[in-house]
């Protein structure tokens, strides 16, 4: 299985979405796919509206990016979390990590801000 990646930009801002699992199977290349969207001072909306699963590995994953945009004073916002990678992330702690959107509309106005 992997994970589907496709990227727009909109006005200043990068879209991201994924589609698929984030597991240990699919996690390292999407490091590898996410990553240079990170850049100095970006802002980059991570789609997750078509993840269904995330694993520890994922989770790992978005910790990296989350690091670089620290580094980088980036901004990472994650928008469109189903119940289950929602409950994933807020059980253990990686909801204090990024902004959240419920949608791509209200992330991008909050991106303009």
């Amino acid at each position: 299985m992997t994970v589907k990646l496709s990227s727009r930009t909109e006005g200043e801002t990068s879209v991201v979405a994924l589609e698929g699992e984030i597991n240990s199977t699919t996690s390292g290349g999407l490091q590898a796919q996410l990553l240079p969207f990170v850049g100095h001072g970006s802002r980059v909306l991570v789609d997750l509206s078509g993840v269904s699963y995330i694993s520890s590995a994922g989770l790992r994953t978005l910790l990296i990016v989350h690091r670089r945009a620290q580094q980088l004073d980036a901004r990472v916002t994650l928008v469109g979390l189903c119940e289950e990678v929602h409950f994933v992330m807020s059980a253990t702690g990686f909801l204090d990590f990024f902004e959240i959107a419920d949608d791509l509309d209200s992330a991008l106005e909050r991106a303009d801000r």
